[in-house]
């Protein structure tokens, strides 16, 4: 079966009816009625195709990527999303193009085995789809960008966000390791992003012995977070007494850093720490650890039996 005569079956009797084009090409181009009716309908595909297409690349492309500069996306974060819409671009030029064509019957029958091949591939494709629908929600959502800190699965994993994807966010431990974690792994539980605001709170538990003053302790906690260049005054450093321990007082100090980052953390985290040790062994308060005393004694037990050497 030629071309023509496919194409004169997916018309149906609309192959008959032609217009001006198919009577210029009956009149001057020595074809049949039925010919001339299926050339013209493939010239009505192919102008109104490349029509709403073009029109799509010009004009609906760019304002959409204007809207995504207006809303400051992150340009990693347009590339799937401008992929999309080129696919949604194509899909109406082609559906545009086949009414244009007059080819109904034949968009009816693709239609359901386009319907029957998605259902298919849904289903062989479950976890794919899960992946590629929690990756929109991150786009929209927000929760995090490209070179933010995270943790996810109670701590388990953290480090910082290289790529993001429909599919897949590929993030950098801070061991240098790379993982690539499915889109669901971070939509479906808690995720922290400590770095998400302009300030963030840092907590250390500082333990003195019973015998040391708690206040002495507490001035110079408030004293060397107030000396330290990185540690916020305004919300300014506090002290409480949170733990009474088998071996020690928990004194839990709380202080702010502004522009958070991991680098920062783990950095001024270690600074204010080692001022405090150093300034309790220079003021004699003491820092114990915990103590284990084993008490008791090992009972072998009385035998009235007596042993008779072996003859």
């Amino acid at each position: 079966m030629g071309t023509s005569e496919i194409l004169l079956q997916a018309s149906g009797d609309g192959a008959s009816e032609t217009g001006v084009i198919g009577n210029l090409l009956e009149e001057f181009g020595n074809l049949t009625a039925a010919q001339a009716a299926a050339v013209e309908q493939v010239i009505s595909f192919v102008f109104a195709f490349a029509v709403v297409y073009l029109i799509g690349k010009l004009v609906v492309l760019p304002l959409l990527k204007r809207a995504f500069d207006r809303r400051k996306l992150d340009r990693h974060a347009q590339k799937p999303l401008l992929m999309i819409a080129n696919f949604l671009l194509l899909f109406v030029a082609v559906a545009v193009a086949f009414g244009a064509a007059d080819y109904g019957n034949f968009l009816v029958s693709m239609a359901g085995i386009a319907a029957a091949g998605a259902l298919a591939v849904g289903l062989a494709m479950q976890n794919v789809i899960r992946n590629f629908v929690a990756g929109v929600f991150i786009y929209t959502d927000r929760p995090f960008k490209i070179g933010d800190w995270i943790e996810w699965d109670d701590g388990t994993y953290a480090g910082i966000v290289e790529d993001i994807s429909l599919r897949v966010t590929r993030v950098r431990t801070f061991d240098n390791e790379l993982l690539t974690v499915p889109n669901s792994a971070l939509t479906d539980n808690v995720l922290k992003n400590p770095v998400d605001a302009d300030k963030l709170r840092l907590k250390f538990v500082f333990g003195i012995g019973y015998d040391d003053d708690i206040e002495q302790a507490t001035e110079i906690i408030i004293d060397e977070a107030e000396r330290h260049a990185d540690i916020m005054d305004d919300p300014g450093p506090s002290v409480r007494l949170t733990e009474l321990g088998d071996s020690d007082v928990g004194l839990q100090s709380r202080i702010w850093i502004e522009n958070p980052s991991r680098g920062d953390f783990v950095r001024t985290r270690g600074e204010y720490v080692t001022a405090v040790k150093q300034r309790f062994d220079a003021e004699r308060i003491d820092i114990p650890y915990p103590v284990r005393t084993l008490e008791g004694g090992l009972d072998l037990g009385t035998s009235s039996s007596v042993v008779e050497p072996a003859e």
